[in-house]
């Protein structure tokens, strides 16, 4: 085990929650950063978004291992992201109906001497539901890209996942464990 001190540069409560799962100690510090980008490629995005994140904090914090990490939702390549206001979350709800998109998460890892970006992509079907139950999920997940959580046990919306389930949470578990076994960091 390493003695740095590990710092997770998000607010995500899903990710906070996953790495404590996972048995990880660590810090919480959120970056601070424009989200802006000039990248077309889901995963170019997701791997930049993630890499600013850390980066971010790593810079605050120089002697600590830094984990930024970024989801995005892509329907028909459309990017769907979280929505800005409850009509957007409808459009967004509609839009998923029934539908397979992609959920892309990109992840950083940044320490002293070794850094580590990847980013891992999962399919999700959803039901097709009717408007009644499309309502009850309107405005439901306003933080969370594509307005919908897989993890939320009342949602009926996700029908099949297709990959890593915690890629669509918002932390690819296999990738990660995997890579932070590379700078002496183990999960359960």
């Amino acid at each position: 085990m390493q003695n740095k001190k590990i710092i997770l540069a998000s607010l995500s409560p899903r990710r906070i929650e996953l790495l404590k799962k996972w048995g990880l100690k660590f810090n919480v510090i959120p970056s601070n950063i424009d989200e802006k980008h000039n990248f077309k490629r889901p995963s170019s995005i997701v791997k930049s978004l993630s890499y600013k994140k850390a980066e971010n904090v790593k810079l605050q914090h120089p002697n600590s291992i830094v984990i930024g990490s970024d989801t995005i939702v892509v329907l028909n390549g459309k990017i769907l992201g979280k929505p800005k206001n409850k009509k957007h979350s409808i459009e967004i709800i509609k839009e998923l109906n029934g539908s397979l998109h992609k959920v892309y998460t990109g992840v950083s890892i940044l320490s002293d001497n070794r850094k580590v970006t990847f980013y891992d992509v999962a399919f999700v079907r959803m039901q097709m539901l009717p408007n009644e139950q499309l309502k009850n999920l309107f405005g439901k997940h306003m933080d969370k890209a594509g307005s919908y959580a897989v993890q939320d046990k009342d949602d009926c919306f996700v029908k099949k996942i297709y990959g890593d389930y915690y890629t669509v949470v918002g932390l690819p578990y296999i990738r990660l464990k995997k890579e932070l076994k590379n700078f002496n960091i183990y999960l359960k």
